[in-house]
């Protein structure tokens, strides 16, 4: 007969068995979702063409594995590779400064651009909202565990979608010089231009910092967001990940019903 202690330990080890089951599925799908490879990060340049830099030590590589493993990136889709599209003809003025306005289903989310810093990135976007390409798209990967971010602007909703047009990576410096383990801190209320992780690979993908994340200084930073809009994002990381795990769709569903760019 199975006394009672037994049961409880048996309990606790399916409970266990349960949990590692639900990491590793989380872990699978952070793989699926993430260009970026830890074996290819450890033969990456110490410039950082990839999106981590290449470290000497077991315990350094294990801390860029980890980082790795929850970048904001943006898979490459067919499309992309073989489109040929022109990045728009730059029509801002350069030495203005652009408010990115979001009405989502989940409040307004707003967020300032400097031209003079990140002008391509800025002329771009505002290019697609005025064309209503963010209009109707969702914001389809959040993560809470490691990074703390909001990924939108993919018109398929699966970290595959862009404009069919690349554009070049800026403003890279302006977080700081990467420490020891290759990462800078992008504060909460930033906002970045998310990647394939090979350089000059950002397309319509972004993503929104809503508290202190370390990540390698690959991704442009292009945007600051008000107080407000930082915490209507924050209300949604608190709200988690749809299914439980720390990294997916938002438990909150987070759709754009229009996105417009204006000169502040």
């Amino acid at each position: 007969m199975v006394s009672s202690d037994q049961r409880r330990r048996q309990l606790a080890r399916e409970k266990f068995e349960r949990q590692q089951q639900r990491r590793e599925e989380a872990r699978r799908r952070t793989r699926r979702l993430t260009v970026v490879i830890a074996s290819v990060v450890a033969v990456v340049a110490v410039i950082g063409v990839g999106s981590y830099l290449a470290l000497g030590d077991d315990d350094k590589k294990d801390k860029a594995d980890a980082a790795a493993s929850s970048s904001p990136s943006a898979s490459a889709s067919p499309e992309a590779k073989e489109s040929s599209a022109p990045e728009p003809a730059m029509e801002i003025d350069k030495k203005a400064e652009y408010t990115f306005s979001l009405k989502t289903s989940q409040g307004d989310i707003a967020f300032a651009m400097k031209a003079a810093k990140t002008p391509h990135t800025t002329n771009s976007f505002k290019s697609l909202a005025d064309k209503g390409f963010f209009d109707g798209t969702k914001c389809h990967r959040l993560t809470t565990q490691g990074i703390f971010v909001l990924q939108c602007g993919d018109p398929k909703g699966d970290g595959t979608g862009g404009p069919g047009y690349t554009i070049p990576d800026e403003n890279l410096t302006a977080l700081g010089k990467a420490g020891a383990d290759g990462t800078v801190t992008y504060p909460a209320g930033t906002v970045a231009m998310a990647n394939t992780g090979q350089p000059h690979s950002g397309g319509s993908q972004f993503f929104l910092v809503y508290k202190d994340s370390k990540l390698p200084p690959t991704y442009t930073p292009f945007g600051t967001m008000d107080e407000a809009s930082l915490k209507a994002v924050k209300d949604i990381g608190a709200a988690g990940v749809a299914g439980g795990t720390a990294d997916g769709a938002p438990k909150k569903s987070v759709e754009i019903s229009k996105a417009a760019v204006a000169k502040s």
